[in-house]
């Protein structure tokens, strides 16, 4: 690998676009917060630390998938820079050290990179799947190792071996200690258990139908994971007496309703984890309830602030970035909609339409699934999402785009509709710079 230079923290800038016009009498105010890190394209610093985790229970035997899991765990291996520790993980009814073969993490050098890649190739299928455990295991690994600590996981079937809440605990307790980074692999796992996993963890998930596509897969989120500088970043918003944060949203790349992960950090403030960053720029849909002013009043409804770790322990500030609100009695002023809040506004109720439209589905409510699905179709219309158009036609059958009239398909590949419900939350972008590929 090449000898890259040492990174330098990124520059960050928050930006609000919003129309700060209200009606007389209007509580809501909505407003969409850019967040903007801008600096060189370097890999990671040395105090990084990855733990690939890779499903080896007995389903992985069949369809060429644990062959297909040895060379992208590989693949993952080769991404990671000298001086990143890092481990591999197996993980079945009970996670096991792969390499290094006891519990802890190692450097990355040429001695340990050719030996994580023999024992990589030794991996085999047997046994149950227990991802709260192997979880557990990742969380002890990376505690206190660094700025950026980070988890690839990959499983091909449901979590089996461990009840929902033994689950739900190890989430619980490896809450802001890593981001984690999911796959699933064929058709046997459960969209909603890494929907749950990536979002408490602040990382993504992804659908991957034919394992011989892990590699590619694997190596892209390594690599991203590689071009984070700083982690542990939060969103400091503060609102006045009486005023109510409705909801926060992350809105690219993917939607992740933040709303419940406030962290009260002074008088009428709060903090918001968004996780480890390099060079991107990411939205964020933030609606405040006020109390109403009189006709020509102007207020402050809100702030923002990034909270940005040091490495030396501290912090620093960005921001202040000001959400207004006034009074008018001007119809035109007050009914003017932000572009951009009104793209990730019918971004996240297509979201919300594609998952409810396949759980009426699944459940047998046509009627439901066939009126959710069909506001899927006009909204992906609207916001541009061509992916999720292309897949909803797998789904359905559509009779006319522009009203969303639509008919069930009887005969559905899973695999389709699985794709369809992974990637109903990844956005497509209003323009302006994009940040790094998401996988797709």
């Amino acid at each position: 690998m090449s000898d890259l230079p040492e990174p330098t923290a990124p520059d960050f800038d928050i930006e609000i676009d919003q129309n700060p016009y209200l009606p007389a009498g209007g509580r809501e105010m909505h407003a969409i917060v850019t967040v903007r890190a801008t600096g060189p394209r370097v890999r990671a610093p040395a105090d990084a630390a990855e733990v690939v985790i890779v499903d080896t229970s007995g389903s992985m035997s069949y369809s060429g998938k644990i062959a297909a899991a040895r060379k992208a765990a590989a693949a993952a291996l080769g991404e990671l820079r000298d001086g990143v520790r890092f481990a591999v993980v197996a993980g079945a009814n009970e996670p096991r050290m792969i390499y290094p073969p006891d519990e802890r993490l190692t450097r990355m050098d040429a001695g340990s990179r050719k030996a994580a890649l023999a024992a990589v190739k030794k991996l085999e299928a047997a046994g149950g799947t227990a991802i709260g455990s192997w979880l557990r295991l990742a969380g002890r690994l990376l505690a206190e190792q660094g700025a950026i600590r980070h988890a690839i996981l990959l499983t091909d079937g449901k979590n089996q071996h461990e009840s929902a809440a033994q689950l739900d605990q190890a989430l619980k307790e490896c809450e802001g200690g890593f981001t984690c980074d999911a796959f699933g692999v064929g058709t046997d796992w459960e969209v909603a258990e890494l929907r749950k996993i990536s979002s408490a963890l602040l990382g993504t998930f992804l659908d991957v139908s034919h394992p011989d596509d892990l590699q590619a897969h694997f190596r892209e989120m390594a690599g991203r994971a590689m071009d984070k500088t700083v982690g542990d970043v939060a969103l400091r918003v503060w609102t006045p007496q009486n005023a109510t944060i409705r909801f926060l949203k992350q809105m690219e790349p993917v939607v992740e309703d933040l709303t419940d992960r406030r962290a009260v950090s002074g008088p009428q403030t709060g903090d918001y984890p968004i996780g480890a960053w390099g060079d991107e720029d990411r939205d964020y849909h933030l609606c405040v309830e006020v109390q109403p002013g009189d006709v020509g009043r102007q207020m402050r409804a809100a702030w923002v602030r990034l909270v940005v770790p040091d490495p030396d322990g501290g912090e620093r500030l960005v921001g202040p970035a000001n959400v207004l609100a006034e009074w008018t009695d001007d119809e035109a002023k007050s009914t003017r909609i932000s572009r951009r809040v009104a793209h990730h506004t019918g971004q996240s109720e297509l979201a919300e339409a594609v998952q409810s439209g396949l759980e009426a589905r699944r459940r047998g409510d046509e009627e439901t699934a066939t009126a959710r699905l069909g506001r899927a179709v006009v909204l992906a219309r609207q916001v541009g999402n061509r992916q999720i158009s292309e897949l909803l036609e797998q789904v359905v059958d559509i009779v006319d785009e522009e009203s969303g009239t639509v008919r069930l398909k009887r005969d559905v590949d899973k695999a389709a509709e699985m794709s369809l419900d992974t990637r109903s939350v990844r956005t497509v972008r209003t323009g302006g710079r994009r940040p790094p590929s998401t996988g797709s």
